[in-house]
């Protein structure tokens, strides 16, 4: 009885060791939800496959219910590595202390919003007033953080000005939205906008763009500040090895809307902290 007692201990412990040294061998990927779920899931596949390639590990994509999700998993080791706007990684880095943005694409230091709407009456921001607006997100650098910022700079505080202010939750929502009547105007990242338009989803004979913000830092890949230093310099690496001229690196870096990807640091998110700040956004 005894032995039997034994062998099932050790079995069970070499069994446990065995699911501990999988979830090692796992790089655990995520990303914020501010497109449908099975486009993000779509943009990553060829993206996933290239860090196994690279890392020698499995590489699992874990979908988030919302932006929060996203840092609460990274602030718990729940996820490894995750693609952030700029405010999430803010987020992320006073929550954790730690989060190291690893890389960005080339376009992200210069990155902007578009304010669209399908009225032919609105010309500018000052057509705007007293009638309905669409963030995407209340989390998202882009769809709300960086827009409401610069209109406050201009004197437009929104919950005022529009008639009523709704968040869609998702760039490409946001756009439906405005296309659909359902709010006079709306606003959301330059890239998701130019890649519906080129992708035929958006009817540009009704639906337009009449503004755009100044340029500030956006997106970014991010490790959790926990996650071993060889393996996040060899991630880090893998981005940065990604070559326009090859084309299947051109694949993944079509998917990712990315002319190539540059590295990072946590002082080019300093400016929207400041943002998020005046806005009132963190406390």
């Amino acid at each position: 009885m005894l032995k039997r007692s034994l062998a099932l201990a050790v079995g069970l412990t070499l069994s446990f060791s065995a699911l501990l040294a999988q979830a090692a061998d796992t790089l655990k990927v995520s990303a914020i939800p501010d497109e449908a779920p099975t486009e993000l899931l779509r943009k990553f596949k060829p993206l996933g496959a290239y860090l196994e390639q690279q890392t020698g590990m499995k590489v699992e994509f874990i979908p988030v219910s919302d932006y929060p999700a996203v840092v609460e998993a990274l602030a718990t080791d729940r996820i490894d590595l995750a693609w952030l706007g700029g405010f999430t990684f803010v987020q992320a880095r006073l929550k954790t202390g730690n989060a190291i943005p690893l890389v960005q694409r080339e376009q992200d230091a210069q990155f902007t919003s578009k304010f669209i709407t399908a009225d032919p009456a609105v010309k500018s921001l000052a057509d705007l007033k007293g009638k309905t607006f669409a963030f995407g997100s209340v989390s998202s650098t882009s769809g709300s953080l960086m827009p409401r910022y610069f209109m406050l700079q201009d004197g437009i505080k929104p919950e005022s000005y529009f008639s009523r202010v709704g968040y869609s939750g998702a760039h490409d929502a946001t756009v439906a939205w405005v296309q659909a009547g359902k709010v006079d105007a709306g606003v959301l990242n330059a890239s998701v906008w130019e890649k519906l338009v080129a992708a035929g989803k958006v009817d540009t004979a009704k639906v337009k763009v009449f503004a755009t913000t100044p340029a500030y830092f956006d997106y970014n890949w991010t490790v959790r500040g926990t996650l071993d230093p060889a393996l996040a310099a060899k991630i880090k690496a893998a981005f940065l090895a990604l070559d326009p001229a090859n084309p299947k690196d051109k694949e993944i870096l079509d998917l990712q809307a990315a002319s190539r990807f540059i590295e990072t640091k946590p002082e080019n998110y300093k400016g929207i902290e400041e943002a998020a700040r005046a806005a009132e956004l963190l406390k």
